[in-house]
């Protein structure tokens, strides 16, 4: 047998086998993973804080500036970032970032500068620019005098800088040397505590821009008080008299007005002034004078017929008082007039003293009367008089005879006594008696006892012919 017999054969080719490549696919996803959770886990994660802005990062980069960079975070040289910019990065690392505040620096009358500033003061940042900042020097952030700059601002601050000047002020003729970072006058007296007032003289005016040097002089006005008119005012005055502070304010002094203390006074500090208005009203006053009533005569007017001849009116007394008053007050009363403006008249009644005989028909014939009376009458006999039966007078008379039917008793004002008059119903009366109750137009009716009769009433009384020579002419009314 030969070499090539012995060896081995290929084996009859038979049909091809199908090749399966789904089966590498999962070989190829778990390398994948392999590789993907080898990458993942060499990431660093780490928080960066820029003010509100917070970014959350995974990096590989190995310090806070690489991973800043890488997170886009773009740095000025004056931020501040924690952990430092060169420190190594840490998992879980919070990188904060302080923000420098821009700032736009005026210091006096150089160029203004623009910084960045971790400072939180005005003063601080000067000093950090080299600039030696004074106690008295001014500093403004802002315009505001409290200096602090805010923080993580992101826009520009403004602080200005203005040294202080070394000036004189003479107030009152006291002398002080002071520091001040004031532009004016005025403003450097009211950082010195030395307000200035509108009526001080102040050389130079307050407006006037501070040099170094300079000397301000202060005279100051007086403080005063005016009261006037219901008003309490307060001013303040180089004036040398109280007349020269009221022309000052332009109060005028009226007729009588007068000041408290008097015009030619001195000004003294805190002086009160007070201006006394004076007012003169003339008061005028009337009392009534009543009038009185009188009777005249009249001859041609018939006997108890009355007129009125004047009606009458009462007079006026008038008086004047002269009142002064002090803002208001009274303080004086003058009468300086009394008299009568209207005198009073009188009211005058006219009586009839004309006597008219006149004829009046009785049972017993006409009888002549001169006067007709209403009078009340009552009655009475020598029993019923009042005169005990054992006096000396019993049923005698006032004219001396004895009582007895016909004879009235009347009151002589009225009736004359001892003449004759006649009531209907009684008849002819001899006016011979009086009496205590026989008053006025009063008659008592006279009777014997045996055949008194009882009267009360009123009665006309005839007053009988002839006319007595003495006439009372007004009688009372009636009772």
């Amino acid at each position: 047998m030969s070499d090539e017999d012995r060896r081995p054969q290929p084996k009859p080719a038979s049909a091809p086998k199908r090749r399966r490549p789904w089966l590498a696919i999962p070989i190829i996803l778990g390398a994948l993973s392999t590789l993907t959770v080898g990458y993942f886990s060499t990431l660093t994660p780490a928080r960066i804080v820029d003010g509100p802005r917070v970014i959350d990062i995974n990096t590989h980069q190995t310090t806070v500036a690489a991973a800043l960079r890488e997170a886009g975070v773009v740095l000025d040289p004056a931020d501040q970032v924690n952990p430092p910019r060169d420190a190594a990065l840490s998992r879980g690392d919070a990188i904060t970032i302080k923000r420098a505040t821009p700032a736009r620096v005026l210091i006096d009358a150089l160029e203004p500068r623009t910084i960045r500033t971790q400072a939180s003061t005005g003063r601080e940042a000067l000093k950090q620019m080299g600039v030696a900042v004074g106690t008295f020097d001014l500093v403004t952030v802002n315009g505001g005098y409290d200096d602090i700059i805010p923080a993580n601002s992101a826009a520009t601050v403004e602080i200005r800088y203005r040294p202080a000047l070394d000036i004189a002020i003479v107030d009152q003729g006291t002398p002080q040397t002071v520091k001040t970072a004031a532009l004016t006058v005025g403003e450097a007296l009211m950082q010195a505590g030395r307000t200035p007032f509108l009526a001080d003289r102040i050389t130079p005016p307050v407006g006037t821009t501070l040099q170094p040097g300079m000397t301000i002089d202060v005279v100051r006005a007086k403080p005063v008080t005016v009261i006037v008119d219901g008003r309490r005012l307060r001013t303040r005055t180089h004036a040398a008299t109280i007349g020269d502070v009221l022309t000052e304010l332009n109060i005028v002094l009226y007729d009588q007005d007068f000041a408290r203390p008097a015009l030619e006074t001195a000004i003294t500090d805190n002086l009160e002034i007070r201006v006394v208005r004076v007012k003169r009203e003339l008061v005028v006053t009337q009392d009534i004078i009543p009038f009185d009533t009188r009777h005249q005569p009249d001859a041609n007017l018939e006997l108890d017929n009355t007129i009125i001849g004047q009606a009458g009116a009462p007079g006026i007394r008038e008086k004047r008082t002269m009142v002064t008053l002090e803002d208001g007050a009274e303080v004086q009363r003058e009468l300086v007039a009394d008299f009568v403006a209207r005198e009073a008249q009188p009211r005058i009644y006219k009586y009839g003293t004309r006597v008219v005989i006149r004829t009046l028909d009785t049972p017993d014939g006409p009888v002549q009367y001169w006067r007709a009376i209403k009078m009340w009458a009552t009655s009475y006999s020598a029993s019923t008089a009042g005169v005990p039966r054992t006096a000396r007078n019993y049923g005698i008379t006032r004219c001396g005879i004895p009582m007895r039917s016909g004879i009235v008793a009347i009151d002589p004002t009225v009736v004359p006594l001892r003449s004759y008059v006649y009531v209907p119903g009684y008849g002819t009366g001899y006016a011979c008696d009086t009496g205590g109750a026989i008053q006025n137009k009063r008659i008592d009716l006279g009777y014997d006892d045996d055949n008194l009769k009882l009267w009360r009433g009123w009665v006309t009384v005839y007053l009988l012919a002839p006319a007595p020579a003495k006439i009372q002419y007004v009688l009372d009314p009636d009772e």
